[in-house]
């Protein structure tokens, strides 16, 4: 759902770096984040490993940013004001 919720061990970016490969240049991939990709290399504990897949990611990425609130709690708010 999200890449950065968590940070991930060498071992799931290693995973992911082997899915973003093998997906480079045959399918589309989306993903979501709210980490910047500056922010990366924290989020890998790895700048390498951060680099390679945020260079395939980019290559023919197509980037939408979004702000504003959370979709997810947007009743929880109208909710709350009602009562």
């Amino acid at each position: 759902d999200e890449i950065g919720y968590l940070n991930l061990d060498k071992t799931a970016a290693n995973l992911l770096f082997q899915l973003i490969s093998r997906r480079y240049e045959k399918k589309s991939t989306i993903i979501t984040t709210n980490v910047g990709f500056s922010g990366w290399g924290e989020l890998f504990g790895d700048d390498v490993t951060a680099n390679a897949i945020l260079d395939r990611i980019l290559h023919h990425c197509h980037v939408v940013t979004i702000n504003g609130p959370s979709y997810r709690t947007r009743n929880i708010f109208e909710l709350n004001s009602e009562q």
